[in-house]
């Protein structure tokens, strides 16, 4: 059974920073391009990076860019995302998905979501 289990969100004032991880099981972790996907409160999805199986390749959605840095670890099945310089507008449900085939490249596409983790910046 694959599981995606977040942790990692929490309260940051603006300009401060948070690190998400993301645990991966049931699946091989290291064949899978990943993604994290945030959903802010009454909007909809908004992709925000992505990192390819091995790690080498990274994509960033503008909005991000710069601030935000994905990363994986494979020996530990785990996914992370360090957000730096959070803005109010960063405040949303962070999701990690997994990529649908093995070794794929962009356009990503997701067979399998985690629960979330909330990020909410505030001063």
């Amino acid at each position: 059974e694959v599981q995606l289990v977040e942790s990692g969100g929490g309260l940051v004032q603006p300009g401060g920073s948070l690190r998400l991880s993301c645990a991966a099981s049931g699946f091989t972790f290291s064949s899978y391009a990943m993604s994290w996907v945030r959903q802010a409160p009454g909007k909809g999805l908004e992709w925000v990076s992505a990192i390819n199986s091995g790690g080498g390749s990274t994509y960033y959605a503008d909005s991000v860019k710069g601030r935000f840095t994905i990363s994986r670890d494979n020996a530990k099945n785990t996914l992370y995302l360090q957000l730096n310089s959070l803005k109010t507008e960063d405040t949303a449900m962070y999701y990690c998905a997994k990529d649908l085939a093995p070794y794929g490249l962009p356009p990503w596409e997701y067979n399998y979501w985690g629960q979330g983790t909330q990020v909410t910046v505030s001063s």
